[in-house]
């Protein structure tokens, strides 16, 4: 992602941007995870390892807040989560 929005929040409903906003934090909270998690991977400092790791279990914990805010804001969003939740665990037979 690389800070930038992944779309065009002018073009985006006024009662939606809250929620877009959201989600982009989200992407790019991901995005750090991703990025952090393949740097500890090829790092041979055990140091530089655990530091890269650690802020990626941070960068997690924001995803988590993000989207606590989104279930908010956006019921929809709540309702298919918990929807494709169970979806998995009938697949999985749990």
């Amino acid at each position: 992602m690389m800070s930038n929005i992944p779309i065009d929040l002018s073009k985006v409903k006024k009662e939606n941007i809250d929620k877009e906003v959201l989600r982009a934090g989200i992407i790019a909270e991901l995005d750090a995870i991703n990025l952090y998690e393949q740097l500890a991977a090829v790092t041979e400092s055990n140091d530089i390892k655990k530091i890269l790791l650690d802020i990626a279990k941070e960068e997690k914990t924001h995803v988590g807040e993000f989207q606590a805010l989104l279930l908010k804001f956006d019921k929809q969003q709540a309702i298919e989560l918990d929807a494709g939740k169970k979806e998995v665990e009938k697949e999985l037979g749990k």
